[in-house]
């Protein structure tokens, strides 16, 4: 626990009963079939027209890790198997698309009848994963595939930036609690709140997501209640007569005459009605200087179990420049970064977005001939056909290869299958609690050098020769096709096909 006055919450049903009913991404699903960007209806109205329905997979995968760090913290796979479950046009919606497009009425009723009918595998919520590694693989009919794309990529993107994120934050930490404080902030609250969650936080500020998923709940005071008294000590003692065990925040006039306040307001309540101050929070100004000061003084004022905690604009970098510098800290709040998966401008670190994406990688048409499909755009040139993930040992390196090629010895298989048929899969998605405890070990496993908060040794993810040779074949054989070509192809446009690749 981080910070006081905290409230327990009384058991009630599961919170994915109460958070996805009826909504994903804390968005309601009132209308789940116009939750995609507009070419996708319209791309499925010309593979309609054109008879191409084949079965067809996709990978979803981020070509470079956030924060200029090494990994992804995979998160929002309940949220993205939530709205594949709800995807569905209503009238309402349908009559919505023939005002804005002038779609075959014939069209219109073969999307009132569309339902996710395929299968969607998953690495789990918790899993460390790595630049180009298939996070999620989907497979089905072209239409219901192609349009699941936005609503799959809004819930893992955001959910996994997030939590890698305050995986980060919690890791500079060094052990100390990190409390989330983004609420006021947040990209989206409730997923800001479980990601942080995911990511290592011990609480968060925001009630309506403890409430849904059972998390515990923090605070302290704020300024305005300081500056509501007449005085400092007033404001200090109302505190300490309200709560047994309370929070006092030091720094809305001076640090070190609010500390000596709260020293003497802390004897006298603890005396007269056994009430205890548990902490002391400090928002501003020289965070080293005054936390130092401070220590000192609830030292000498017979107050050494009271813990000392920072906010104010902190993220890991800042973090981990106060803990080096000595800073006597027992705990962290941290708010904006988290909330909005902050980069950071000092060490010119871009944030705020995990670019994902969901790429098309084969496509079987109506004789059953399989074909492998490939984008071919030098560095970000995809890899064909259906893929598997496996990590070798404990996180000695991962192997991306063909769906039918053998298992690597010593590994484990990372996609696991979470819909099939169209229906969820049993136990494919557990409690968020063994979502956390899966995150802990996989990021305690994780050797030190791929913690670094600026990544200076990429982590090994290796392609294997036959899925480097299929690459090398479908992009030859898709510049012969091209008019006048000679067949022939440059290394600028195939990027490192035809190679085994250790941190791609």
């Amino acid at each position: 626990m981080v910070l006081e006055n905290t409230h327990a919450a009384p058991p009630i049903p599961s919170p994915r009963t109460l958070r996805w009913k009826g909504s994903v991404n804390g968005y309601p699903l009132r209308h789940p079939g116009l939750m995609t960007d507009l070419y996708h209806p319209d791309s499925a109205y010309v593979a309609w027209r054109a008879g191409m329905n084949g079965e067809t997979t996709f990978d979803l995968y981020a070509r470079r890790a956030p924060f200029g760090g090494s990994y992804l913290l995979v998160a929002g796979v309940e949220m993205a198997v939530a709205f594949v479950r709800e995807f569905r046009y209503t009238d309402e919606d349908l009559r919505y698309l023939s005002q804005i497009r002038d779609y075959d009425v014939a069209f219109l009723d073969v999307l009132r009848k569309l339902r996710f009918t395929g299968e969607v595998l998953a690495m789990p919520e918790g899993t460390v994963a790595f630049p180009n590694e298939p996070l999620l693989r989907v497979t089905g009919p072209f239409r219901e595939a192609l349009l699941l794309e936005s609503g799959l990529l809004q819930a893992i993107n955001l959910s996994t930036l997030i939590a890698t994120k305050a995986s980060r934050v919690v890791w500079a930490a060094q052990g100390r609690p990190v409390a989330e404080f983004a609420f006021r902030r947040a990209q989206e609250p409730y997923t800001v709140a479980r990601s942080c969650y995911i990511g290592g936080c011990s609480s968060t500020s925001f009630l309506a997501a403890a409430y849904d998923y059972r998390l515990r709940a923090t605070g302290t005071i704020p300024h305005a209640l300081v500056q509501l008294f007449g005085t400092e000590r007033e404001a200090f003692e109302a505190v300490a007569e309200s709560f047994n065990r309370y929070t006092l925040l030091l720094d809305t006039y001076d640090v070190r005459q609010s500390v000596e306040t709260a020293i003497e307001v802390a004897h006298k309540y603890r005396d007269r009605l056994g009430h205890t101050l548990a902490a002391v929070r400090l928002d501003s100004g020289d965070l080293v200087e005054m936390s130092r000061y401070v220590r000192a003084a609830l030292d000498r004022g017979g107050l050494p179990d009271v813990r000392i905690l920072l906010s104010g604009d902190l993220d890991e970098f800042k973090i981990h420049e106060l803990l080096q510098a000595g800073a006597p800290v027992d705990g962290f709040g941290v708010g904006t970064s988290v909330g909005v998966g902050a980069g950071s401008v000092e060490q010119d670190i871009e944030g705020g977005t995990l670019g994902g994406v969901y790429k098309e990688v084969q496509y079987v048409d109506a004789s059953g001939r399989v074909r492998p499909t490939v984008k071919v755009a030098g560095d970000k040139s995809t890899y064909p056909g259906k893929k598997e993930v496996y990590r070798v040992g404990r996180f000695e390196y991962d192997v991306v290869q063909l769906a039918h090629e053998p298992k690597p010895p010593h590994s484990e298989r990372l996609l696991k299958p979470v819909i099939v048929g169209g229906e969820l899969v049993p136990g494919a998605l557990p409690p968020l609690s063994e979502v956390r405890e899966l995150a802990e070990r996989n990021l305690a496993q994780l050797p030190a050098p791929y913690h670094e908060l600026v990544t200076t040794k990429p982590y090994p993810v290796r392609f294997s020769q036959e899925l480097c040779a299929l690459r090398d074949r479908t992009i030859a054989e898709h510049q012969a096709r091209l008019p006048g070509s000679t067949g022939q192809r440059s290394p600028a446009e195939d990027g490192q096909a035809g190679a085994t690749v250790d941190g791609a």
